[in-house]
């Protein structure tokens, strides 16, 4: 009998010292892009740390399915990558739970050249790379049209693609790339020009402000978002998470590294 009360007790013990357990309440785990968001989000760790006493670990992703992918399997608490657009054309596409939590910044996508150096200098019959993503493909595409390099039917929200193009003036020839391989594409001397997300130009050591020809302004309807599951968005450490993220000194931080290239959406 006192064998059996022990074992009772240490068992009692065992599920209120999980039930009490910091862990869950403390720690959020994120999913990011590789590149200079890294740095950013060392000051939202800080930031989160210092004065939420939360512990922020952060996981960066060379691409733009596996942070979703995670957030959905459970293996990270929130993910914070991607603008609004993309994230509804992929709840669409997988049927995804998640809720934006709140917006970040936008990161401008541009046009960049290693052959030219004013627009008007893009020749006739020139090749241009786009990302091959639905979203960021569309992006591009309204991008050029705002340029009046081409021009897409009515209607066509912003998931267009190059089938949604009825006049090309210039006869441009658009070739669709992986993403992460766009930078890649202005060394190659049949490109004339490649449209760029920041997050992957900033790695190549490209500024949109700087060495962009064209780019998207503040009014881009392309934010970012920090995302987390619909059951979670109230919790007490992604609200937490979502302060520290939307703080003076993350703002700061963005306009320390991006230098103009992250425009704060909040």
């Amino acid at each position: 009998m006192f064998k059996g009360l022990l074992t009772a007790l240490l068992a009692s013990s065992v599920l209120l010292l999980s039930a009490c357990s910091p862990d869950n309440d403390n720690k959020v785990k994120v999913a990011i892009n590789t590149g200079p968001d890294q740095a950013i989000w060392e000051e939202v760790q800080k930031v989160a740390k210092d004065k939420y006493k939360l512990d922020v670990e952060v996981v960066s992703f060379n691409d733009y399915v596996l942070p979703n992918e995670a957030l959905s399997g459970k293996d990270v608490d929130a993910n914070a990558f991607q603008s609004l657009p993309y994230l509804e054309d992929q709840t669409k596409a997988r049927g995804y739970k998640f809720a934006v939590v709140g917006k970040t910044f936008v990161f401008p996508i541009a046009a960049y050249s290693h052959k030219i150096k004013n627009i008007n200098e893009l020749p006739d019959g020139a090749t241009i790379t786009i990302s091959n993503e639905a979203t960021t493909l569309g992006r591009s595409l309204l991008l050029m049209q705002a340029q009046g390099l081409i021009k897409l039917k009515d209607g066509v929200g912003y998931l267009p693609t190059t089938l949604d193009i009825v006049a090309n003036p210039k006869h441009l020839k658009l070739a669709e790339v992986d993403t992460p391989q766009l930078t890649r594409t202005l060394d190659d001397p049949n490109v004339t020009l490649s449209i760029i997300n920041t997050n992957f130009s900033a790695q190549a050591g490209l500024s949109s402000t700087r060495d962009g020809l064209f780019r998207e302004g503040a009014a881009s309807p392309y934010v970012n978002a920090l995302v987390s599951r619909e059951e979670d968005k109230d919790s007490d450490k992604i609200q937490k998470l979502k302060a520290a993220l939307q703080s003076p000194e993350v703002a700061a931080k963005a306009k320390e590294v991006y230098k103009g290239d992250a425009i704060q959406g909040w």
